[in-house]
């Protein structure tokens, strides 16, 4: 009797380590032998994009739409703009900061995981969001928790579509990537039309329940392509040791430091130096994040059949950066629309451009995960100082008009400087020749 049990225990523990290691298995990759080069298309290649698209419209589509909150939050919690503006510079800190852990994640072979982790901390971030009555309380739940959850889902998404392409990963991150401007279109029509019926709280928690049954899919149906990397650091200094490296990343964060400040004000802009309605200042950031929708998937067929990602991205950062200081003109409610149809269609076409940019200046496809995530990091404190300061500068009225024309002026020199030392990235890696890159 004493042997059987035995026996029958064995095969229990074996019977459970066995199904133990499946689930592992499904979880991770580590099973995954190496596939071989991209297959640069084919059915599973772009369901990936087309869920790395949902994830985009999960994340940045809603940090994209805090437009429409900040003017909300402004005019009703009765402080300054510059204040407001920390809820969403906090969620950006954290949205980019914790990218260099969770890209490494995906070198890992730990995506799925992860995801669902992230997935459920964002969707407890939205729905404490609904409950909030005081800005401490946006900054805790909409800053910090619906950044964190963001940001663990969105760079290992990211990685993990460039490692299904090669000659077309251009077009595959922008059409990715124009989830950003259809979330960030949608989001604000969703507010809009939802606040003034059934109040602040339940308007959030649709926002919730829509994300809920997207990330559900997305998960479902996301799945790495590269075995694990067992080895290697989370961060991998000797990239800051790469020139072109190293200037693209510090040039990108000053471009993006100045492009948030216009995402949070270019809504009360409208509302407090034109004159409009907090519907038409909702319209003006629906038109911002719509427009970049086309431009961004012409962009990337474009740069993958012509030029190249490094060279389609310096002359479309120069273009927003004259962009930036064309907006000191804009003083009509028909020029503000103009303006900013144009402004958006130029900030989509950079955005696209960046995670592809980035990883064509890496060799080893094993290491995408791990360089987005150094990369976000340190957009972490663009992120995080750019609206505030640019609320800052508001609250002197340099220049009058509330002090919005020393902010435009401040946005256009940061990004122009951002976009030379793109520049000096691309001389680093290809000197002065007119080659492909």
């Amino acid at each position: 009797m004493s042997s059987y049990l035995q026996r029958l225990s064995s095969h229990a523990k074996s019977v459970a380590g066995h199904a133990l290691s499946r689930t592992i298995s499904h979880l991770t990759t580590r099973d995954i032998v190496d596939p071989g080069p991209a297959p640069d298309g084919g059915v599973k290649a772009w369901t990936q994009v087309f869920f790395a698209w949902i994830v985009c419209f999960t994340t940045w589509g809603y940090i994209n739409s805090f437009g429409a909150f900040q003017t909300y939050y402004t005019s009703t919690l009765g402080v300054s703009q510059s204040t407001v503006s920390w809820v969403g510079s906090i969620l950006l800190f954290i949205v980019f900061f914790c990218s260099v852990f969770t890209g490494r994640a995906l070198d890992a072979g730990l995506f799925l995981p992860t995801f669902a982790i992230g997935s459920v901390i964002q969707l407890i971030g939205i729905f404490t969001n609904s409950l909030c009555t005081n800005v401490w309380q946006l900054i805790l739940a909409q800053g910090v928790c619906t950044g964190l959850g963001s940001g663990i889902i969105f760079c290992p998404t990211t990685a993990l579509v460039t490692t299904y392409f090669q000659r077309n990963r251009a077009l595959a991150v922008a059409i990715m990537s124009s989830g950003n401007s259809a979330g960030g279109a949608i989001y604000p029509v969703i507010v809009r039309s939802l606040l003034p019926k059934i109040g602040f709280g339940w308007t959030i928690r649709v926002l919730g329940f829509v994300n809920m049954v997207c990330l559900i899919a997305s998960i479902i149906f996301l799945r790495p392509r590269l075995p694990p990397r067992k080895q290697g650091p989370i961060v991998e200094w000797a990239a800051f040791k790469e020139a072109p490296y190293t200037l693209m990343v510090i040039g990108m964060s000053f471009v993006f430091g100045g492009l948030f400040f216009s995402f949070y004000y270019i809504g009360s802009y409208g509302r407090t130096i034109i004159g409009m309605s907090y519907t038409e200042s909702t319209t003006l950031v629906i038109l911002f994040n719509a427009v970049g929708i086309p431009v961004r998937l012409v962009t990337g067929h474009l740069v993958d059949t012509l030029v190249g990602p490094l060279n389609g991205m310096i002359p479309l950062l120069f273009i927003n950066g004259i962009f930036a200081f064309a907006w000191t003109g804009v003083k009509t409610r028909v020029g503000l629309y103009v303006f900013v149809a144009f402004y958006g269609m130029s900030a989509g076409a950079f955005q696209c451009l960046f995670p592809t940019t980035l990883t064509s200046l890496n060799k080893d496809l094993s290491k995408n995960g791990v360089r987005l995530g150094m990369a976000f990091s340190v957009f972490s404190i663009a992120g995080l100082i750019g609206p505030p300061i640019g609320g800052a500068l508001l609250q002197t009225n340099g220049g009058g008009r509330g002090g919005y024309l020393v902010a435009q002026l401040a946005l256009g020199c940061s990004t122009m400087f951002g976009s030379c030392l793109m520049v000096a990235a691309r001389v680093c890696k290809e000197g002065w020749s007119l080659n492909r890159c």
